[in-house]
């Protein structure tokens, strides 16, 4: 076996290593073994899928609404934007406690939390079914949202750990797990039009509650001791904490989304005192808290890690793609049940290709992560996303499924999941074990703060074309508010593949030879030294 060699040059620059051969995967470098804190491959394999339900708690609660919305709004007699607050409040909440339940999980512990947060979700899934006001069930689901911002971070931490490694085994494991907020939504609306249209609107939610209850179980016994160093509960730890950094970032993004989803519900629109007030001081203290966490030890986000191209333009990538996709597909669906006066069922029916297709895509995802470029994967799924929403713009009232919608979705579910699954891959691998759930929180927080901007902004262009319509007479009076929101999606999606050209990525999940794969250009000089001397050990081993 060649060794690459790893002498120093006379100035004290890396050593120049070949990258332009390539040779196979070394098992261990890629680890591809079972973890060891798994007793079984079935015990690896329920750990999975229960990780993957903490990310798909909130988006199954927003799929469930989404086709239940009308039948909802009607018995509690709420109006449009009432009914997209009963997502935004799960979004609000949960996009603002994110980074403080993260920290909270690294420094002290994160099984005990995860399962926590599975159990109490599963109960006030429950308690919402018997809501007799839109107000109590914005609560409710505002609850729930919190819930979800507690589980995320730990399992994306127990992910992160148990599969530190760069390996096909982690790519299938964050695949899953990347599956879990599309195909959450997805299934959340099969789940919820078949409860709703048979049982009624309450019933989407009890059956929410029995599937987590069921995972909280399963949960219990697959999900392996957290190992990682905790801290005690003292003074010291408390400084740590960051406390101040996390009311910054709660309050800023708390009022800076509550502001989104009032506006256009106010008494005068945006101008409404209050409304102004909850913007402008959401803004001021998000970008406090930008500052204070430049200057703080330690920090409840490293700063630093914005210096990495590929990392800060995979989730401007990402928020663009969020803030198209959840709206979208919530105007779909209300365009569904309004225009088309389908059934809730019916409606589910309709969305049904959007699930078969986010499992093979996902699928395809861990086959091909580590051995075809993550650049060229992002642009597939800007392609797709831009393509779906340009569809879905042009249908009409008269317009045929198959023509629009059913190519639409199959197109927008290509770009949701490639897209997450890349972005995720990359976040996750950017920061080391012991922040790992710090890492999901960013990670989720930024998908959950673009999701409410994007209903904020959607709710306001619907309203505003449904009381004045002004597109082209292409479109009839009763689509044009729909079509508005599309339009908006299509905006969003290009903004999202004009990133695409500036991102260097590589493959993820294995390793070339002297190359580092799927790392900033900042960091390839010491990962190729890195690599070079592990190789160097081994070849003295032998």
């Amino acid at each position: 076996m060649s060794v690459p060699n790893t002498e120093k040059s006379p100035n004290g620059s890396p050593p120049e290593i070949e990258a332009t051969t390539m040779e196979p995967l070394e098992p261990v470098q890629t680890n591809n073994g079972r973890p060891a804190c798994f007793s079984s491959t079935l015990q690896e394999v329920l750990f999975v899928l229960t990780a993957t339900m903490a990310i798909a708690m909130q988006a199954m609660l927003a799929g469930s609404v989404t086709v239940a919305s009308s039948f909802i709004g009607r018995d509690l007699n709420m109006t449009t934007a009432e009914i997209t607050w009963i997502s935004s409040a799960s979004s609000l909440s949960s996009g603002a406690f994110l980074l403080f339940f993260g920290k909270l999980a690294d420094l002290f512990g994160r099984k005990s939390l995860f399962v926590g947060s599975l159990f109490l979700f599963s109960v006030f899934a429950l308690v919402a079914g018997f809501a007799k006001s839109g107000i109590s069930l914005d609560i409710l689901n505002g609850i729930m949202g919190l819930m979800s911002a507690s589980g995320v971070p730990p399992a994306v931490g127990i992910l992160g750990v148990v599969y530190e490694k760069p390996s096909k085994r982690k790519n299938y494991a964050f695949a899953c797990f990347s599956a879990g907020n599309p195909l959450g939504f997805i299934f959340g609306t099969i789940f919820g039009g078949v409860a709703t249209n048979v049982f009624g609107w309450r019933a989407s939610f009890w059956l929410i509650a029995i599937i987590f209850l069921v995972t909280t179980i399963i949960g219990i016994w697959t999900i392996p001791k957290d190992f990682t160093a905790k801290e005690p509960v003292n003074l010291e730890t408390l400084k740590r904490f960051d406390i101040l950094g996390t009311v910054f970032i709660i309050f800023g993004i708390g009022m800076f989304s509550a502001a989104l989803s009032l506006g256009e519900t106010a008494p005068i629109g945006w101008t409404t005192g209050y409304v102004l007030a909850l913007l402008i001081v959401g803004l001021a203290l998000m970008i406090a808290f930008v500052l204070w966490d430049c200057w703080f030890k330690y920090p409840l986000v490293p700063m630093g890690i914005w210096k990495d191209r590929n990392f800060t333009l995979c989730l401007c990538i990402l928020m663009l793609g969020f803030m198209a996709f959840v709206p979208g597909n919530f105007f779909a669906a209300l365009f569904f049940q309004r225009v088309w006066h389908m059934s809730a069922l019916e409606v589910a029916v309709h969305l049904l290709p959007m699930a078969i297709m986010g499992i093979i895509v996902n699928i395809v995802a861990g086959l091909i992560l580590h051995r075809v470029s993550n650049k060229l994967i992002m642009l597939v799924a800007k392609l797709s996303y831009t393509s779906s929403f340009l569809l879905i713009a042009f249908n009409k009232t008269d317009s045929s499924y198959w023509s629009f919608y059913f190519p639409s979705f199959i197109l927008l579910v290509m770009g949701a999941d490639l897209e997450f699954n890349v972005a995720n891959m990359y976040v996750m691998s950017s920061m080391p074990p012991s922040q790992q759930s710090v890492a999901g929180g960013i990670f989720q927080t930024v998908a959950k703060l673009c999701t409410t901007l994007g209903f904020g902004i959607t709710t306001a262009l619907f309203s505003s074309v449904q009381q004045r319509p002004r597109l082209a007479t292409y479109w009839d009076p009763t689509t044009q508010p729909y079509t508005a929101t599309f339009w908006f999606s299509v905006a969003c999606s290009v903004a999202g593949l004009m990133l695409v050209p500036f991102l260097t990525l590589g493959t993820q999940g294995g390793k070339e030879k002297g190359v580092s794969v799927g790392t900033s250009e900042s960091g390839a000089a010491e990962d190729n030294v890195q690599v070079a001397e592990e190789k160097k050990a081994e070849a003295e081993a032998t």
